[in-house]
């Protein structure tokens, strides 16, 4: 198999990798008639690359056999989970459809002559520093174009590996790809998969006729009259990460709590409504310029009934917030915590259909201008995920989806 070198410059975190051609990975078995796969109207909204990275420390069961062991056992979970091996189109209706038609997933063969430890600091999300750990199709000119799923192992000096997944977000929410990561894992140990994917996702179909029932400010286009577009345009974007351990979190809750307006909040939520009242602050927005905080919610156990377990694809709804950056700023951060918490609480089954039917209508998409995105990967599990050589002892999103994104997760101390 032919070698490609990526070379490039050589700067403190980052690897130079050598790539094999891709092999097109396909289903052992062909166990589907259909011509196409049905995508939902929440699957329509997030059409983007989610690149990730899961890292394996060296163990004492040699990794010789890695790429064999990962590649055969693609293409047997690759049956479940066929929809990955197709390709994106559009329908007669205009929206995202998924065709069968045997385009493949690309498997990518690479060895670095760097250690782990090259990678310096893990928890930031650079694509500068993890972008030689995944493979992208340089010849894909849009989304369409792009492969649903693309795979990139990499073997390291030190005797560890990193395995560097592409997936189109429409395809899976964190939730479902940490699925079939773990499904993929256990195929590759010779395991039954402990859960059978859900695949069929007309059940999130748009009621007929359609019901708008909530206001979905989501979606709502904002007038940018702090020109932050225009700063982003100035000034570099640069990737860093900061570290609430369990006492900077106690404070930030008692600091919360202290005007007795909230009597408690989680973690997240605290963290959440800091960081959007720092990054407003941050940019120097106009009094009057509205600000919005959008957050996912897993929309699983929030439907009735409920969805079935084991559901792949996207049961995510973005949760919103909105005010003046005036409000934002000169208020206690109490004000803030108390609008996530109704955003919170207002994500109920009536809601997520109503939201539904809003893209059924509208084709909207979420808005991101003067828009704060927080994603969470606290509880997605995707560590543990043992090939055989144990499970990752980290697992990082190579880059955010946007300029004004901000993930949460653990560290990579714990």
């Amino acid at each position: 198999m032919g070698k490609a070198s990526i070379n490039g410059n050589s700067t403190p975190g980052t690897v130079k990798v050598n790539r094999s051609v891709p092999a097109i990975i396909h289903p052992v078995d062909d166990t589907n008639s259909d011509e196409y796969y049905y995508l939902s109207n929440l699957d329509q909204n997030i059409a983007v690359i989610m690149k990730t990275v899961h890292l394996y420390k060296p163990t004492e069961k040699s990794c010789d056999g890695i790429f064999s062991v990962l590649k055969e056992s693609l293409s047997k979970v690759l049956v479940h989970y066929y929809p990955y091996a197709g390709s994106l189109t559009i329908s007669q209706e205009g929206k995202l459809i998924v065709k069968n038609d045997g385009h493949g997933v690309p498997f990518v063969e690479a060895e670095t002559d760097c250690e782990l430890a090259a990678l310096g600091v893990m928890s930031i999300p650079d694509p500068d520093k993890f972008g030689e750990l995944i493979y992208v199709d340089p010849t894909a000119k849009n989304i369409l174009e792009m492969p649903l799923l693309s795979v990139q192992i990499t073997r390291f000096k030190c005797g560890g590996f990193s395995v560097g997944l592409a997936v189109n977000h429409c395809m899976s929410d964190g939730i479902s790809a940490v699925q079939f990561l773990h499904s993929w894992a256990e195929t590759a140990r010779g395991l039954p998969l402990s859960i059978s994917p859900f695949i069929e996702r007309s059940i999130q179909k748009a009621r007929q006729p359609p019901k708008i029932e909530f206001a979905h400010h989501e979606f709502t286009e904002i007038e940018d009259i702090s020109d932050i577009a225009g700063l982003y345009k100035k000034e570099p974007i640069e990737y860093n990460a900061f570290t609430f351990d369990e006492k900077l979190l106690s404070r930030l809750k008692q600091i919360v709590m202290e005007d007795g307006i909230v009597e408690n909040c989680t973690s997240f939520v605290a963290l959440t409504a800091f960081i959007w009242s720092a990054r407003t602050q941050a940019l120097q927005m106009s009094p009057d310029q509205q600000t919005k905080l959008l957050f996912s919610i897993d929309g699983r156990s929030r439907v009735k009934p409920p969805l079935p377990k084991g559901f792949w694809g996207n049961a995510i709804v973005l949760a919103c917030c909105m005010c003046r950056a005036e409000e934002l700023v000169n208020k206690p951060l109490s004000s803030a915590v108390r609008q996530i918490q109704e955003a919170i609480e207002m994500t109920h089954d009536a809601f997520i259909r109503s939201a539904i039917d809003y893209i059924e209508i509208t084709r909207a998409t979420a808005s991101l201008a003067a828009t704060l995105l927080v994603t969470s990967w606290t509880r997605l599990g995707f560590n543990s995920s043992d090939f055989g050589w144990g499970d990752a002892f980290y697992s990082v999103s190579a880059e955010l989806p946007e300029k004004g994104g901000c993930g949460v997760s653990t560290s990579s101390k714990g």
